[in-house]
C-alpha cells in the first residue's frame, strides 16, 4: 500500500499503529534515503559477523524486512531475533515470515528492559532516534555489554549538524529528495509536526561519542547521505 498517512490533518503525535505498519514499508523506500543500500550494507556486516549457532537481534524491527534479508543469504545455523513494541508491525512481520517459511523470533517487548542472550550481532534502523538521550545512552550500554568478544552493533539514523546555516540546508536537501518520491509540500510539514519532540536526533560525532563511552572500542559511518547515516561499532 501507499502512504497517504499524512495527506489529511493530524490528530496527534507520530506513533507505530494500525495505519502506520500498513504502508510502512512504502514509507520507508520514500521517506529514507537509500533505504535498501543502507539495509544491504547492515544485512553484509550483519552476516559477517554473525558465527555459526550465534543469535543476532533487530531492535525495533517493525515488519521484519532486514531479519528477512539475512534469514535468506544465512549460510549457517542461527537465531534470528526482532524486538517491537508495536502489535500491529509484528501482525505484518509475522505474516511475512510465515509466507516465506522463514524460523525467525519476533516478540513484543521493551528494548530497554529486555533481558538480552550473548549476541554477535545488534541492528538497530532508525530506531535510537525515537528514545529520549539519557535512556538512548543506557541501551546502547546494554548492547555491548550482551555482545560477544568482537561482535558488532549496526545502526543507522537521522542526524543532525550543529552548524546552523549547513543544518538547514541538510534539512533542505531532504525535503527535496521526499518531494522527488511524490510526498507534497502539506504532508512532509504534516509528517514535521507529528515527530515534533518525538524524534531526537543526535548529530554523526555525538552517535559515535555515545557508542565510545558505552564501552565500543571503534565506531564509524559505514554510508551517509546528508542527514542519514549507518554506523557500524565494535567490541573488541
Amino acid at each position: 500500500m501507499n502512504d497517504k498517512v499524512f495527506t489529511k490533518p493530524i490528530k496527534k503525535q507520530f506513533e507505530f499503529d494500525e495505519e502506520v505498519a500498513a504502508v510502512f514499508d512504502d514509507m520507508l523506500e520514500r521517506s529514507v534515503p537509500f533505504y535498501k543500500e543502507a539495509q544491504k550494507i547492515t544485512e553484509f556486516f550483519a552476516l559477517k559477523n554473525l558465527n555459526e549457532n550465534g543469535r543476532v537481534y533487530d531492535l525495533g524491527c517493525s515488519t521484519a524486512s532486514t531479519l528477512l534479508s539475512i534469514h535468506r543469504k544465512l549460510s549457517n545455523k542461527a537465531e534470528l531475533v526482532g524486538l517491537d513494541n508495536s502489535e500491529a508491525m509484528l501482525t505484518r512481520a509475522r505474516k511475512k515470515c510465515e509466507a516465506y517459511g522463514a524460523d525467525i523470533e519476533v516478540c513484543n517487548a521493551d528494548i530497554l528492559s529486555y533481558d538480552y542472550k550473548e549476541a554477535d550481532v545488534f541492528i538497530s534502523n532508525y530506531t535510537l532516534q525515537f528514545i529520549r538521550p539519557l535512556v538512548r545512552e543506557e541501551l546502547v550500554k546494554k548492547i555491548a555489554v550482551s555482545l560477544k568478544k568482537e561482535g558488532v552493533f549496526i545502526f543507522s539514523e537521522k542526524v543532525i549538524s550543529h552548524h546552523p546555516k549547513l543544518n538547514k540546508e541538510l534539512i533542505e536537501c531532504y525535503y527535496d529528495f521526499k518531494k522527488e518520491q511524490g510526498y507534497s509540500e502539506y504532508e512532509i510539514m504534516q509528517k514535521r509536526e507529528a515527530l515534533e519532540n518525538v524524534l531526537v536526533p543526535y548529530s554523526e560525532e555525538e552517535n559515535i561519542k555515545m557508542a565510545l563511552i558505552a564501552g565500543f572500542s571503534h565506531c564509524e559511518v559505514l554510508l551517509r547521505w546528508a542527514n542519514f547515516a549507518t554506523f557500524i561499532a565494535v567490541k573488541e
